[in-house]
């Protein structure tokens, strides 16, 4: 593997952390600004410590700590997109509740793989 950008949860996360950006864009004031920033921020930390995780991948402890922070954040924005499609009854934030429970399932599954299988020295 020749970098974290060929890892399927990290593409997944990329991708879900641009469409949130842009959907919390078209939240009303103040919401943008308040739920819609801290969505922003958690999707977006999914990805990034997935990534960080990965430049310390030789270490499995410290791979694992990143994983396991990047689905506490997964977890994190999975909780407002819920929050925001209740109470925008939006069926966009629910999708995008769907979408995150899904990448937090499969960061979870990488996490066990990770602890199971992963040889430190890895370059």
């Amino acid at each position: 593997m020749k970098g974290y950008k060929e890892l399927d949860i990290y593409n997944l996360a990329f991708k879900l952390a641009v469409k949130i950006y842009r959907l919390s864009l078209d939240l009303p004031h103040p919401d943008k600004f308040e739920t819609g920033s801290q969505i922003r921020r958690s999707s977006q930390s999914v990805k990034d410590n997935i990534a960080e995780g990965y430049g310390r991948r030789r270490y499995k402890a410290d791979f694992i700590k990143f994983l396991v922070a990047s689905h506490s954040s997964c977890l994190e924005a999975t909780s407002q997109a819920e929050f925001l499609a209740e109470v925008k009854n939006s069926e966009q934030w629910q999708i995008v509740a769907e979408e995150l429970n899904s990448i937090g399932i499969k960061i979870y599954n990488f996490i066990e793989y990770v602890d199971k299988n992963w040889k430190t020295g890895r370059g």
